[in-house]
C-alpha cells in the first residue's frame, strides 16, 4: 500500500452508493480498497506506469 494518500471525491447517485457499500461489505472489503484496486486495474489496462513503494525483502539471517 502507498505511504502517502490523496483524497479523490466522486459523486454518485445514492442508490448506486448504497449498492456498492453493501457489495463491498458482503466481500469484507472497504469501498476505498475496491476503488484503489479499480484504479490500479484501469492504469494497468491502459499501460500506465506509476511509481510504487518498494517492497521489503525478507530477512535471510
Amino acid at each position: 500500500m502507498e505511504t502517502k494518500t490523496a483524497r479523490l471525491t466522486v459523486l454518485v447517485d445514492p442508490e448506486k452508493k448504497k449498492a456498492f457499500e453493501t457489495l463491498c461489505a458482503s466481500q469484507d472489503l472497504t469501498p476505498s480498497q475496491v476503488v484503489r484496486q479499480l484504479i490500479r486495474n484501469y492504469l494497468a489496462e491502459h499501460g500506465v506506469d506509476y511509481p510504487t513503494r518498494p517492497t521489503v525483502s525478507e530477512d535471510k539471517s
